[in-house]
């Protein structure tokens, strides 16, 4: 701050030059041959990665992929006093898991870095001083306590709070006085003139007159750190950002952004304001819903590919509106010029039916259904541990075999582990007065079926058995069908409802089901 306010009692100059923008040529206007693009995703690490931030990141990175560009992922961590333990992790490590991962980063490095705002002080320093030295800024000596007197007063007034500009026009001696004297100052911008019109990619030309409805903003705080209208402008000139692709909340600050890029003498980039995400019923994310973290996602065994479904879907800059679509669709398909103002409203009951898409296509693969059976087993052993009395369950033929048989039944992996699918990896406890209530004829039934198992040269698959199963029910006079599988399914799994009996028998294998049988009957 002392190497600033030198400059403050010496005469106005141009700008100093500030470094060179990484990646940016001077025409980097829209998506031109030849020009590079370069676009952040920059959260502040206040709190865990969410919905809302997964979807500005998403379009963010599906926009450089779709151009060949960049995505880069800077932390604007500059609010000390809000940062939470971990969440600067945690935001790249959903990135990763989510399988957007930056181009650039904290923990991958890059050509313009540090990519974290606490470690780039130096360079709002030295834009900070070309401000100062131009006249674009000036120090405010204003109390935390007379700004606080100010805003409730205009509160009491049902006025909009705003600076009233108290320190704009001090004059050199009294600026040098309070140097002297008083604590570090503040630094603010000078909105002075007509703010720019710019051409939003999204909301279409925009001015905002901030002069009139707001005081001179601070952009350097006594303790050095930058505000974000400071921070976003020098970060996104010496990283070579081209396209600023962020949510609508920022476009009235644009124009102050565009001022400050003028009093700097750097080109701006190219804006894209995304509209809201938002709830079903219209109402805004919130950190508060616990739910909305990608963490709760990814521990509640959802796929990342289903996420970014659902969170486009919903929304727009798609030609189609349609379910299923991959990663690789998605950048394919994704047309910026098709964004509209319209906010998404994202309706998470849907969730399971999209990751149920997603899940079938997984388990059509040979190579992903290969992983998807090392995971089941891991989600059988840790689920039921001691209780696998045989462990050839954890075989993966048998595994691969119940994937193929419930998919499209299931929405998730760890479906097959709840306490409707346990027969699959436990024998359930079943006694033969458990089935006797069900139905008397429950030997013959029993010895139908064993009957049927043990014929020459039968076919055990679904269909061949749901056929031959029919046929033992009309041998069984006076007993419904209904009921012999009733006998089959608690004998089995110990439950009256589930999969269809054929199925359960086909998942089992024949001798499986012959000794499950058999034991009810002598229990």
């Amino acid at each position: 701050m002392a190497v600033l306010l030198k400059r403050l009692l010496q005469s106005a100059r141009a700008p100093a030059a500030l470094g060179r923008p990484v990646g940016r040529r001077e025409a980097s206007v829209g998506t031109d041959p030849g020009a590079a693009v370069r676009v952040r995703f920059a959260p502040s690490p206040t709190g865990f990665l969410h919905l809302g931030g997964l979807r500005t990141a998403l379009y963010n990175y599906i926009f450089a992929k779709k151009h060949q560009g960049s995505f880069i992922l800077r932390l604007e961590d500059t609010d000390q006093t809000r940062l939470v333990p971990g969440a600067a992790e945690n935001i790249e490590d959903m990135l990763e898991w989510a399988g957007i991962p930056p181009d650039e980063s904290p923990r991958r490095g890059g050509p313009a870095g540090p990519y974290q705002q606490s470690q780039r002080l130096e360079l709002y320093a030295r834009a900070t001083e070309a401000l100062l030295e131009s006249g674009a800024a000036y120090p405010c000596f204003c109390s935390p306590q007379r700004l606080e007197l100010l805003k409730k007063e205009a509160l009491r007034n049902h006025q909009t709070p705003r600076y009233d500009n108290r320190c704009r026009n001090l004059s050199q001696g009294q600026v040098a006085q309070k140097l002297a004297t008083g604590p570090k100052p503040a630094i603010r911008f000078r909105l002075d003139g007509e703010a720019p019109a710019f051409q939003d990619l999204v909301y279409g030309w925009n001015r905002h007159e901030v002069a009139s409805v707001e005081g001179d903003p601070v952009i350097l705080k006594s303790d050095g750190f930058p505000t974000y209208h400071l921070a976003c402008v020098v970060d996104d000139h010496h990283m070579g950002i081209s396209h600023v692709l962020r949510g609508s909340e920022w476009l009235v600050s644009t124009s102050k952004h565009l001022l400050l890029y003028q009093a700097l003498g750097w080109q701006p980039p190219r804006f894209a304001h995304l509209p809201l995400l938002l709830n079903r019923d219209g109402s805004k994310l919130s950190k508060r819903q616990g739910d909305i973290f990608l963490e709760h996602f990814a521990a509640a065994d959802f796929l990342p590919d289903a996420l970014l479904d659902i969170i486009t879907n919903c929304g727009s800059g798609f030609a189609e509106n349609q379910m299923g679509r991959t990663l690789p669709e998605l950048i394919t398909q994704f047309d910026l010029t098709r964004v509209t103002c319209h906010s998404a409203l994202l309706d998470l009951e849907k969730l399971p039916e999209f990751n149920r898409l997603h899940l079938c296509r997984l388990v059509s693969s040979e190579t992903q259904r290969r992983q998807l059976v090392g995971k089941l087993q891991a989600l059988v052993e840790e689920t039921f541990g001691s209780q696998l009395r045989d462990r050839d369950v954890l075989d993966p033929a048998y595994v691969e075999r119940i994937i193929l048989l419930r998919q499209g039944h299931i929405c998730r992996l760890q479906d097959l582990v709840s306490p409707a699918h346990s027969y699959l990896w436990t024998r359930p406890a079943v006694g033969r007065a458990q089935l006797g209530a069900i139905s008397e004829k429950v030997d013959l039934i029993a010895e139908r079926v064993l009957g049927l198992l043990e014929g020459p040269g039968m076919s055990l698959t679904q269909d061949v058995l749901s056929g031959e199963l029919k046929k033992v029910s009309e041998g069984l006079e006076g007993t419904k069908h209904s009921n012999v599988m009733q006998v089959l399914r608690v004998a089995l799994s110990g439950q009256r409802q589930g999969p269809p009996v054929a199925e359960m028998m086909v998942s089992l294998g024949a001798k499986e089901v012959r000794e499950r049988i058999q034991k009810a009957l002598s229990s």
